[in-house]
């Protein structure tokens, strides 16, 4: 059991999750208090130690359906027609009896596609999940088309199969069948709850498909190697500008945790970030007590000082998705500095901070930006020079020595003139000057890249691709 749960604890930590020794021994000790032959007291046992954040939780459920997948002989990919039986109890005798009254055949592998859609119809009908997965089991050998070492993806197999069951059909098929068993005419309440319960039992159905796909492939390559192929980076590791529609909408629900956590750190690194230049004078009164000698040195306490805060964002869409959450999140810390104010270019450039003002939702507020913002001047081609000859002029005489200037974008200049002079000048006004880049630092000074020229004149340039590179920055701001 103790290698066993070093093996999982170590595919954890290559999903990224962050589970330190005293984790692991606080779930070592979990297991010795529930039943191991009950496969969810062990699971929630496992995640109630070692899982910290709800946005880790589906990485640790993939990683643990794969590391305690069932992997006895009856999942061997291609050998169906060994034993006959989908489990230990002898499914395939209770499916025969089931068939009876049908005039089919017994055995997953033996039946056809008409009587695994009429037994799949009743158990979902009658919510039999017994039923549903004996079915499963029986959906799969008959149309995934899975062959030992064949390489292949899960996703490939499940499309298959699910190609071949129908389900759409199925639901209005169900729907039908309710409706002539429901005394009357349906309210439309009625109806509606009654969809989506036959809905919440199709999405069941689908589960347990891909979680027997996944038995029988791991079964046939290994806990390891479908580790590694199912294994998905967490939110706060996913690449802003190469995420899909589904990993953007887990950055969203990322955001709100990570704010009010680094607010909190910042709000703490102010209270104690308290000791000043040594106070000489106070530092000999002192040494009075120990005849000259200065024990106890004293130090001046000034107030903690808030900065404010410049924002010039490319928009461009190349870098939009980076500058969209890098603004959720200024904005979502916007306590912690005395002024916040936000400007947004891509070869024009447009002041919008009066888009977050009295603005509770921030998503809306960004949204207000990437559609109303004023940024184009000619052709919408980012034009970085231009871009920031305008700020200059019309800005330039706001950037003082309390200001901290934050710059994001990948500096892919479509070799126009750079005006890195603007940089230079905002550098010998400005208390710091920072650049945020969302591309590799393999990718800067390629192509149109001119990230070195301006780096020249800030006071640190940082690869930012996701929230994780993120979170790390904000310390510097502090």
């Amino acid at each position: 059991m103790l290698d066993l749960l070093s093996g999982f604890v170590g595919e954890l930590r290559n999903a990224g999750l962050p589970v330190s020794l005293t984790e692991n021994l606080d779930a070592m000790e979990a297991v010795k208090h529930i039943p191991i032959e009950d496969r969810d007291a062990f699971k929630y046992a496992l995640a109630a130690t070692m899982v910290k954040n709800e946005q880790h939780w589906r990485a640790f459920e993939t990683v643990f359906e794969v590391y305690f997948s069932l992997r006895g002989p009856e999942y061997n990919v291609g050998d169906e027609n060994g034993d006959g039986e989908f489990d230990p109890d002898n499914l395939e005798e209770w499916m025969s009896q089931q068939m009876q009254g049908m005039g089919g055949r017994g055995g997953g592998q033996d039946m056809s596609p008409e009587e695994i859609a009429e037994m799949l119809f009743r158990a979902l009908l009658n919510a039999d999940e017994a039923m549903m997965a004996a079915m499963a089991r029986a959906a799969v050998t008959q149309f995934a088309g899975m062959e030992p070492g064949r390489p292949v993806g899960g996703t490939y197999y499940l499309y298959r199969t699910l190609r071949n069951l129908d389900l759409d059909g199925m639901l209005e098929r169900l729907m039908d069948e309710s409706s002539q068993r429901y005394e009357g005419d349906m309210t439309q309440l009625a109806e509606r709850l009654e969809r989506e319960e036959f809905e919440n039992r199709i999405e069941q159905l689908k589960r347990e498909i891909e979680a027997e796909i996944r038995r029988r492939l791991v079964a046939d390559r290994g806990v390891e190697a479908m580790a590694k192929t199912l294994r998905k980076p967490l939110p706060e590791d996913v690449d802003f500008m190469h995420a899909s529609r589904e990993e953007m909408a887990n950055i969203r629900k990322a955001i709100g945790p990570l704010t009010r956590k680094l607010a909190a750190r910042l709000a703490r690194k102010r209270k104690h970030k308290r000791r000043g230049p040594l106070d000489f004078r106070a530092t000999m009164r002192q040494s009075l007590s120990y005849g000259g000698v200065p024990a106890d040195p004293r130090f001046r306490h000034p107030r903690p000082n808030k900065p404010e805060l410049i924002v010039v964002a490319d928009i461009s869409g190349s870098v939009a998705a980076f500058a969209r959450f890098t603004l959720h999140l200024v904005y979502a810390l916007q306590n912690q500095f005395s002024k916040v104010r936000s400007f947004v270019f891509i070869d024009g450039i447009d002041e919008v901070t009066h888009m977050f003002r009295n603005e509770e939702d921030i998503t809306n507020a960004v949204h207000r930006v990437n559609t109303e913002a004023d940024v184009v001047w000619v052709d919408g081609h980012s034009d970085y020079g231009h871009a920031f000859g305008v700020f200059w002029e019309s800005f330039g005489k706001d950037v003082n020595a309390k200001s901290t200037m934050m710059f994001l974008g990948d500096a892919r200049n479509n070799y126009h003139s750079t005006n890195a002079w603007v940089l230079k000048e905002c550098q010998k006004r400005a208390r710091s000057v920072f650049w945020l880049n969302p591309e590799p630092k393999s990718y800067w000074d390629t192509g149109d890249s001119v990230i070195t020229e301006y780096s020249t004149y800030t006071d640190g340039v940082f690869e930012c691709r996701n929230l994780r590179q993120l979170e790390g920055f904000v310390d510097n701001l502090a």
